[in-house]
C-alpha cells in the first residue's frame, strides 16, 4: 500500500514540475511581449497605442478564412460544358474528352492542380502557363474503363486562383462488361 502511495506522490510531483515548466515558458513569453511593447519610445500614449494595435490585430487575423473572397481583380473559368456523357462503352475501353474553357475574369488564370476522384480518370491541364483574360484553354480527361461495370461517374476537381478556388467537371459512362471469350463459365465434362 505504501509503494502505491509513493508512486502516486511521485507521479503528482512530476506532473506539477512539468506544468510549472510550461507556465514559466508562458510567463517568459508574456514578459518578452510586454518589453517589446514598452520599447516604443517609452511614452504612455505609444504604449497604449501599441497595445491597442496588438489587440485589434488578433481578431482580424482570426477572421481571415479560406472561404473569404480575395480583393482585387480575379480570373474566372467558364466552361463550354461541365458534364460529358460518353454514353455506352465497352469495359476496358479508354475514352478522352477535351473540356474547353475561357478566362472570363479580369486577371490571368493559373491552374495549380487538377485531380480526379479515381485513378482511372487522368486530367491534363496547362501547367505553369497563365491564361490571360479573354483567352481560352483546355483540360483533357482520359477515362480507362478497365474493371468498371454499369453506370460510372467521375469528378475532376480543378484548383486555380479563381473564386471559389475549385471548379468541378464530370464525366459519365455506362460500361458494358466484356463478353467472356471462353463461354459463360466452367464446362462440365
Amino acid at each position: 500500500m505504501k509503494s502505491v502511495l509513493y508512486a502516486f506522490s511521485a507521479a503528482a510531483l512530476l506532473t506539477l514540475a512539468s506544468c510549472s515548466g510550461d507556465l514559466e515558458k508562458r510567463v517568459t513569453d508574456l514578459e518578452r511581449r510586454v518589453a517589446a511593447l514598452e520599447g516604443n519610445g517609452g511614452s504612455t500614449a505609444s504604449k497604449n497605442t501599441a497595445l491597442e494595435s496588438a489587440i485589434e490585430a488578433k481578431p482580424q487575423a482570426q477572421n481571415k478564412t479560406p472561404n473569404q473572397k480575395p480583393e482585387g481583380p480575379l480570373p474566372s473559368m467558364e466552361f463550354e460544358e461541365k458534364t460529358h456523357d460518353f454514353g455506352t462503352i465497352t469495359e476496358g475501353e479508354v475514352v478522352t474528352k477535351v473540356f474547353k474553357f475561357k478566362n472570363t475574369g479580369e486577371a490571368p488564370l493559373i491552374i495549380s492542380n487538377a485531380t480526379s476522384s479515381c485513378g482511372c480518370t487522368v486530367p491534363s491541364y496547362p501547367k505553369d502557363k497563365p491564361i490571360a483574360p479573354g483567352e481560352e484553354g483546355e483540360i483533357e480527361v482520359k477515362y480507362n474503363s478497365r474493371g468498371k461495370k454499369n453506370q460510372d461517374n467521375k469528378v475532376v476537381r480543378i484548383t486555380a486562383n479563381t473564386w471559389p478556388a475549385t471548379n468541378n467537371i464530370t464525366i459519365k459512362a455506362f460500361v458494358e462488361p466484356k463478353a467472356n471469350a471462353s463461354g459463360s463459365g466452367p464446362v462440365k465434362q
